[in-house]
């Protein structure tokens, strides 16, 4: 059986892709999985730890500066759509869902006049016979838009995270910080639940007239109902008067029941291990790996911001080389504030290298 096959454009041979993707856009991960919409608002919507996460990585990358072969370019790149800025919604999107679809709206005359980022779970592939993307359909509601994928001029340009089991969507960091949001949220709740409750479970009253008689149904029911009149913050410290053979036994939790604390840090710190951001920029006690904040700042950027930026540069270089004689992007890393100790040390030590000719220093300084 042929593996391959020739595209008819310029007879390079292409291998065929696998065509059993989720038609929604979201990767396939396992049966019984949350929809992306649900993992969205229980990740990212209520919780602190993965929303603070995200955002720092997505506005750092927002923020750097960059370096354009055409400056139009550049505007288009860092003009806001429909009130979004384009790299940081972009970054948003990789991290959680693993895609963006940036749709190049053109002008009357079919230039490129504006980039907006749509929703990736809107969006899904249609694959040609041989499993290449040859169209992106975007549904809202009922309603559907059909995009054509263009190799010269694009109508979207698809940027996606690595995937090892899926040919034609990315994976995002969501799904693999899913186990510990969940914990943490759920640690969260059992908290404020404490508060509620004056951090123990209140007491019981305990029915002990001497003669082992129990209540009647008729008094059980009335006592329910006094009680609830003790109930809710408003009551709290309130006196109770109590009927013969009734007894207050206050109770409270022991030290193992009270550990929510140290299992609701430990998944922050798994939250911000899956976002790429080290867990002393979120504010979360007994990390002290780095020395300091400028560290773990250094850190951020090396190791998660810079990393996502030129992706998504590339990516957007990439689509946009149709309309642009000189489509290059990059970051300027001379002007990446986080860094400049780093450009500062190397700026010391090639000018202190004598052995090395003008241009030689320069062009390792990154200005040649």
């Amino acid at each position: 059986m042929r593996i391959f096959r020739r595209r008819q454009a310029d007879g390079a041979a292409r291998p065929l892709l696998g065509q059993g993707w989720a038609r929604s856009g979201v990767p396939i991960t396992g049966g019984g999985a949350p929809s992306y919409e649900t993992q969205v608002r229980e990740g990212y919507a209520r919780n602190a730890v993965a929303q603070r996460a995200v955002k720092l990585v997505a506005g750092g990358v927002a923020d750097v500066p960059l370096v354009a072969g055409d400056p139009a370019l550049l505007t288009l790149i860092q003009a806001r759509s429909a009130g979004q800025s384009l790299l940081e919604t972009v970054a948003a999107q990789m991290l959680l869902h693993g895609n963006a679809y940036v749709q190049i709206l053109r002008d009357g005359e079919g230039n490129a006049a504006e980039l907006y980022a749509l929703r990736p779970e809107r969006v899904s592939v249609e694959a040609d016979a041989g499993g290449w993307p040859a169209a992106y359909t975007y549904r809202v509601g009922t309603r559907s838009h059909r995009l054509g994928a263009d190799p010269v001029r694009p109508h979207v340009i698809h940027l996606k995270a690595f995937h090892p089991l899926d040919d034609h969507y990315g994976l995002g960091c969501l799904g693999a910080a899913a186990g510990a949001i969940g914990i943490h949220n759920a640690a969260a709740a059992w908290n404020r639940a404490l508060l509620d409750n004056a951090a123990r479970p209140s007491g019981a009253l305990v029915y002990d007239p001497g003669d082992g008689s129990v209540l009647s149904a008729e008094q059980f029911e009335r006592l329910r109902a006094e009680m609830d009149g003790f109930a809710g913050a408003g009551n709290a410290g309130r006196p109770m008067l109590l009927e013969g053979g009734l007894k207050w036994q206050a109770m409270s939790l022991s030290p193992a029941d009270m550990d929510f604390v140290g299992c609701k840090a430990a998944a922050a710190r798994e939250i911000a291990l899956a976002f790429g951001v080290p867990p002393m920029l979120l504010g979360l006690p007994g990390d002290n790996a780095y020395a300091n904040y400028r560290e773990a700042n250094r850190a951020l950027f090396r190791l998660a911001v810079l990393p996502l930026a030129t992706a998504i540069l590339s990516g957007l270089s990439q689509g946009l080389a149709g309309w642009f004689a000189d489509a290059a992007l990059a970051v300027d890393l001379n002007r990446v504030t986080a860094l400049a100790e780093e450009r500062q040390a190397l700026w010391a030590s090639v000018s202190a290298a004598d052995f090395l000719s003008a241009e030689e220093k320069r062009h390792l300084v990154g200005l040649a």
